[in-house]
């Protein structure tokens, strides 16, 4: 696999071997004595399953306490993926990183604990797939506002409005979130 070091360090954009011949493809998505000798010893307690249409925007989530390192793909579709460091005490504290993640380029995003994580979905039945280091802990879970101008991401221009849950348009901005030591 090749891994690529993205603006914010521990980020990573993830690129697997891919076989393919006139069947299809195989590719190995997860093998841990591999993410191992690449510098990634991480242990996942669940994995999750999206599926959304054009324009949904999912998140900026974290979990403080109990933060979550997310391994995540997309199976059918695209996305426009993002990472917010929220750990106060990083030189890059409140910048961000986005990568596009397809069915098409295969890639993969490795998102550390210590940051919020969210996506905006580009083509419609977009299946997003991830493996999180920690369980789901609703009452640990946070939202930071997908559209915090001290943040500043620039997601793509997609012809909409992006569609959000009540929850996410009520996220808070990174002056009020509960960041990271």
């Amino acid at each position: 696999m090749n891994i690529i070091e993205t603006a914010l360090p521990g980020v990573l954009i993830i690129e697997p071997r891919v076989f393919g011949d006139a069947r299809g493809f195989f590719m190995e998505t997860w093998n841990a004595d591999a993410f191992r000798k690449a510098g990634l010893d991480l242990q996942f307690v669940q994995d999750n399953h999206s599926r959304s249409q054009k324009g949904v925007l999912r998140g900026l989530h974290f979990q403080n306490p109990g933060p979550q390192g997310k391994l995540v793909r997309v199976t059918k579709g695209a996305v426009f993926d993002v990472a917010v460091d929220l750990r106060w005490s990083s030189p890059h504290f409140g910048k961000w990183v986005g990568v596009e993640l397809s069915a098409q380029n295969q890639r993969m995003f490795w998102v550390p604990e210590g940051f919020a994580h969210g996506f905006l979905t580009l083509e419609d039945d977009t299946d997003f797939l991830y493996k999180c280091t920690a369980p789901y802990a609703p009452q640990s879970e946070h939202t930071l506002a997908w559209d915090d101008p001290a943040v500043g991401i620039e997601w793509p221009a997609i012809g909409m409005a992006p569609i959000i849950s009540d929850k996410d348009a009520r996220g808070l901005s990174l002056a009020n979130v509960l960041v990271f030591p």
